[in-house]
């Protein structure tokens, strides 16, 4: 008896001790799952923040005209037209049209590549000094023209090299293309190098050929031997027979006469 009662006595004693434990660790427990809860951060929060448009930064636009070569040689692939613009003084020109004017400037600047097939035939160099500027200017526009110009934009476009039919110049606008074509040359504009509002650069990958400096020019016509006028009721002059022969001939028959009748009269039979 007294062994079956130690057995319950230390049954409830142990029960005493885990149940001690379990209501002593459940208050420390609970505050583990707080963290969790608090890392997600609130729903409403979020979509706000997806929702703010992109802060536009402003361009500080530069003071007076811009340098077109050195932008074509930030650019890059631009050598030879550099080397062109230079030699020609066409570079002040430019300088000139977007300091005195507010008409602007558009420029179609061939690539490297677009003068290897002139440079490998000798026709660039053997151009004169006179032709290798009509030929830059023929790529100069002394206004700006961009991209939704070209849309609206009267041809032919008149160039610093000049207009008429020897330097016709044509932009064609299609969905995504803006074909440029001066009766020599079909190209397109393949890339925008630099535009604001007084200057747009177009990258073509042709050479615009003018027809003044390239097509043969046609020899003038041998002038016509002058046509015989018209007989207008005039009296044509009669020209005087040459008589001189018989006229001597009818002298020498008087004579014969003559000297006969005289032997006559001086021998009579």
């Amino acid at each position: 008896m007294k062994k079956q009662f130690s057995l319950f006595l230390f049954s409830a004693i142990l029960l005493f001790l885990h149940c001690t434990q379990t209501l002593s660790q459940s208050p420390t427990a609970a505050p583990a799952k707080a963290p969790a809860a608090a890392s997600a951060p609130p729903p409403a929060a979020t979509s706000s923040a997806q929702a703010s448009p992109p802060v536009m930064v402003p361009v500080q636009v530069s003071k007076g005209p811009v340098n077109v070569i050195k932008i074509l040689q930030k650019a890059g692939g631009f050598a030879v037209f550099i080397r062109l613009i230079k030699s020609t003084q066409e570079d002040i020109q430019v300088f000139s049209q977007l300091n005195d004017s507010r008409d602007g400037v558009t420029i179609f600047a061939p690539t490297d590549g677009a003068f290897s097939a002139i440079i490998k035939s000798g026709v660039l160099n053997s151009l004169s000094d006179h032709q290798k500027i009509e030929l830059v200017q023929f790529h100069i526009i002394p206004k700006i023209l961009t991209t939704a110009n070209f849309q609206t934009v009267s041809n032919p476009i008149t160039t610093l090299a000049g207009s008429g039919s020897r330097f016709a110049l044509d932009v064609i606008t299609t969905e995504n293309m803006v074909n440029v074509t001066s009766g020599l040359t079909n190209t397109s504009v393949s890339a925008i190098v630099y535009t604001d509002s007084q200057l747009a650069i177009y990258q073509v990958d042709k050479v615009l050929l003018p027809l003044d400096i390239f097509a043969p020019k046609s020899l003038a016509p041998a002038p016509s031997p002058p046509k015989p006028k018209k007989d207008d009721g005039e009296e044509t002059p009669v020209v005087p027979e040459d008589i001189s022969g018989a006229v001597s001939c009818a002298m020498l028959n008087s004579l014969v006469i003559f000297g006969a009748g005289m032997a006559a009269a001086v021998f009579p039979l």
